[in-house]
């Protein structure tokens, strides 16, 4: 499979040393040999080589700070790459903007346009146009996968779409933000908001404009997408009420504990009188849930199922070889059926 990364910051980087680091074994296990042909990176430069690219020496580069052009410099954008580079498969892992979508959803598109197989952990093109391009890669014979937009590397579409396939999916709720479950988590211990978020900054959990984990917009961004893949609705993320833990005090934490509750950030997606609705509010869960007991930077969702009742999976949600790992995945099912 001839790979192009558009994107190669730290999600990019984490797959490329997953590759590189399970040739052996995924050439021997799964029949899998991959070659990059081109990578594209608004901070690190283009480099582009039909023959192959060296993935390690790209590494070795962007460590240094130094560009990736000395691998095969490239004249090409992102777009005119995807268009015109000789590959199979796009690996769309560049910067998320939720308010947009771009520039991914114009890579995604053009790739797919192309008939060229996409994986991506973008968010916001999923958010927005998941129907046109979904629609598109059907139409064009392609795979477009995108397991790491909701939960990193713990499998929870793949899960859905593939092992649960022959249930109905009646509801989803879980914890879809690792920041501010551990804000929650530490706040719970004794600290108070400030404290936690500071700490959860310091150790890179949150951002230094931590507004979209803390007001909820990054869990609000992924029950949208659970919405419409798992559903099949068409919801805009502007569609669903959305509240943070701002105001959540640690008076309110202890209180909640007295009573045998806990307070989780919760996304809940389900039916109702024949809509998909979709929600993201803290919560005072029972310490009995499954969901109660999911503490740190740890994500969890509660699959409700009319067969087997319901199923939870908990995981990481976030991470550099995790969310790598993710792609990782995705490559290989689209191997396994292209």
């Amino acid at each position: 499979m001839r790979l192009l990364f558009v994107g190669f910051g730290t999600v990019g980087q984490g797959l490329a040393e997953l590759l590189l680091e399970k040739r052996t074994w995924l050439k021997e296990k799964h029949g899998f040999t991959w070659t990059v042909t081109g990578i594209a990176d608004t901070l690190k430069g283009n480099a582009y080589d039909p023959r192959g690219l060296d993935l390690e020496r790209a590494l070795q580069l962007v460590q240094k700070g130094e560009s990736l052009t000395a691998l095969g410099p490239s004249e090409w954008g992102a777009v005119e790459m995807i268009e015109q580079a000789q590959a199979d498969t796009l690996l769309e892992a560049t910067y998320t903007d939720i308010k947009t979508a771009e520039p991914a959803t114009s890579h995604i598109r053009a790739a797919l346009t192309r008939g060229l197989h996409v994986a991506t952990t973008n968010k916001g093109p999923l958010a927005l146009h998941y129907r046109e391009l979904a629609a598109l890669a059907a139409s064009k014979g392609a795979r477009f996968l995108f397991e790491g937009t909701v939960m990193s590397g713990t499998p929870l579409l793949n899960l859905v779409r593939e092992t649960l396939a022959g249930c109905e999916i009646l509801e989803l709720q879980g914890i879809l933000n690792g920041t501010t479950n551990y804000i929650l988590t530490q706040m719970e211990s004794g600290m108070s908001y400030e404290a936690a978020l500071a700490q959860a900054q310091k150790l890179g959990y949150a951002e230094a404009v931590p507004d979209a984990d803390v007001l909820g917009w990054d869990a609000l961004a992924k029950v949208t997408i659970l919405a419409n893949v798992v559903f099949g609705a068409a919801l805009k993320p502007s569609d669903s009420p959305c509240e943070g833990i701002t105001t959540i005090m640690s008076t309110d934490i202890a209180t909640a504990k007295a009573r045998g509750l806990r307070y989780k950030l919760i996304g809940r997606v389900w039916r109702e009188a024949g809509a998909v609705k979709a929600t993201v509010a803290p919560r005072l869960i029972e310490l009995a849930h499954p969901l109660a007991g999911v503490m740190g930077a740890t994500n969890a969702v509660t699959i409700k199922t009319d067969v087997l009742g319901e199923v939870t999976v908990i995981g990481p949600g976030a991470g550099r070889r995790e969310t790598g790992f993710a792609l990782l995945n995705d490559l290989l099912h689209i191997g396994r059926r292209s």
